[in-house]
């Protein structure tokens, strides 16, 4: 199914990654950031980062990246 562009920006802007990630990652705030453990691969120190103000994931132990859509894509097919 396609979605234009627009649609998918509004989504994206209405749904803070934060929120969403946080309903599947305990995440806690450390400085500028909220880290937890990376729910692609298993670790024992968290290494999975989330950040607000650029609305992006990245995993510092598995390389795992991305936007709000991304994280939901990749969560759901694993």
């Amino acid at each position: 199914m396609y979605y234009p562009d627009e649609v998918i920006e509004e989504v994206r802007s209405r749904n803070d990654i934060v929120d969403v990630i946080s309903g599947y990652v305990r995440l806690q705030k450390k400085g500028a950031n909220y880290f937890g453990l990376c729910p692609f691969h298993n670790e024992k120190s968290p290494s999975f980062s989330v950040s607000r103000s650029k609305q992006m994931y990245y995993c510092f132990g598995c390389g795992a990246g991305g936007n709000v859509f991304t994280f939901l894509m990749e969560y759901e097919n694993d």
